[in-house]
């Protein structure tokens, strides 16, 4: 599995949404300046993001995102599928017509990864990251 920039810079949005939000609505240009992403990528991030149900929005000027769920119902597993879609190491239509070696590979090697990585990232939630990013950074900068 290689996570592209789209899933890195979604998390790190994610991340940053949880931190700042406070159930307040964040503008995606204050996002995009604190993460350093170009606000037109972020929209796009964010798209997938709604469509997935991880995120809330309202237009407008005085409008923005916020986490449509608690910080500890969403997990790491949910963004990336959001934004990456199928994390498996080595997806299923390439093993279909396979030789039994090739069938013994992915049954104890590649779903075993699999297993291992979606167990990891399925138990991290935001609320998680959050309180462990703020053990290292205990006061968050809030810009206006």
């Amino acid at each position: 599995m290689k996570v592209s920039t789209k899933g890195r810079y979604g998390l790190r949005a994610m991340i940053d949404l949880a931190l700042y939000s406070k159930n307040d609505l964040v503008p995606l240009v204050s996002i995009a300046d604190r993460q350093n992403i170009s606000k037109s990528y972020l929209e796009q991030v964010f798209s997938a993001l709604r469509k997935a149900g991880l995120v809330k929005s309202i237009k407008g000027a005085q409008g923005g995102y916020v986490l449509s769920s608690d910080s500890n119902e969403i997990t790491v597993g949910m963004i990336l599928r959001a934004l990456e879609g199928d994390l498996s190491v080595v997806p299923m239509e390439d093993t279909v017509n396979t030789n039994r070696i090739e069938s013994y590979i992915r049954d104890k090697i590649w779903n075993e990864i699999d297993e291992r990585v979606f167990s990891f990232i399925d138990e991290i939630t935001l609320k998680d990251i959050m309180e462990d990013y703020l053990k290292m950074d205990p006061a968050p900068m809030y810009y206006i």
